[in-house]
Formats: structure tokens, sequence, C-alpha cells
């Protein structure tokens, strides 16, 4: 299996229980308050890079823009404002239009690896590239299942300039089958842990 075109790739916990509850009230349930829970949690996870990157430009991962018409808005790009209010970081940018879902993507729910990966293929394009051309960029999303989408979202970053692409999500699917897990993530799944 080739290497992520990412660096690395962390999340504050497992997909399940209350963390899954969490994401699901603010992408469905659409209580926005969520958001600001969500985004303490991501902070840390950006805290848990430590010196990896000195700057970065935060790209969060777009929804295409009949989803984001339907949910009213894009809670990557909510967590990550939040996250970057608790952090009160200059050097890290919130850059949310340099992305986009140039088409709708079926929901990667019981695909297989192959099937997110050809499915997300081709979905992602940068708008713009000034801003991270030659710059570090941290790729937020909620949720980490497989890492098709991050990969894709990577792969297209770099081709369009990017330095280095790190990856930071408040939850990740605990599968012994995903793709870049570890036995360790399996059996502590409530650990900041990197995977990549």
């Amino acid at each position: 299996m080739a290497a992520p075109p990412f660096v690395r790739a962390m999340a504050y916990g497992s997909y399940d229980g209350g963390l899954r509850e969490l994401i699901h009230l603010l992408k469905y349930g659409r209580v926005r308050p969520a958001a600001g829970v969500l985004g303490r949690m991501l902070a840390e996870v950006i805290q848990g890079f430590g010196s990896e990157f000195r700057s970065a430009v935060v790209v969060p991962v777009p929804l295409h823009r009949s989803k984001l018409r339907q949910r009213g808005f894009n809670q990557a790009e909510e967590i990550a404002r939040a996250a970057l209010k608790h952090l009160n970081r200059s050097e890290l940018t919130l850059a949310a239009g340099v992305l986009e879902r140039k088409r709708a993507t079926e929901s990667q729910t019981g695909l297989t690896d192959h099937q997110r990966q050809e499915n997300v293929r081709g979905a992602f394009l940068v708008t713009s590239p000034e801003p991270i051309r030659d710059q570090d960029v941290l790729l937020v999303d909620d949720v980490f299942t497989t890492g098709a989408t991050a990969s894709e979202c990577a792969r297209v970053l770099r081709r369009r300039g990017a330095d280095r692409v790190f990856v930071a999500t408040v939850a990740r699917v605990l599968k012994s089958e995903a793709a870049w897990a570890t036995p360790e993530e399996i059996e502590e799944p409530r650990v900041l842990k990197a995977y990549a």
C-alpha cells in the first residue's frame, strides 16, 4: 500500500459513544453550539502536533454546494473556527475557500477501501492556490475513517503548491482493516493518537 500524501494524521478520540453523538448533534441536529465543544477537542489535537510545523494554513474539508445548502453550514469549518479561537495562535490562518468539492460524492459508509478511493478521486479542486503555495497545510475534518478523503484532499493541495499536509480530526473510526490504523489505536481508542 502506498504511503498517504500527508505527513501525519491525528484525532482526539474514537468515533463512538458520546463523541459520535456530539458530532451527530452538530451535523444532523444542527446544534451549532456543539461546534464549540468539538473545537476545544480539535484544539488539543492541533497542540499535539507540537513543533512539527511552526505555521500552517488551516483548510477545512469542504462540502459540496448541494450538501452545504441542505445543512446550512460546513461542520469542518465550524469546528476549525472554534479550535482557532481556543488556540489564539496568529501563525495558524483559516483558509476556508481554498479547497472546493466540485462534485457530490456518495456516502463513504459501507464502501470498501477501493470504492472509497474511487468515490473521492477527482472530487476536490484548489480554487485559490496562493494562500497554500510553499506553506504547511493543516487539513481539518470532523471524522477520519480510512483516509480516502484526507488523502485525496492532501494530494490535490500538494499538487497545487502546498509544502506539507497534516490532518487533524475530532474523531477516528477504529477498525482493524482501516488504512494506517495501528493495534495500539484499536486497544486504546480514547487516547490522542497519531496514525500515519
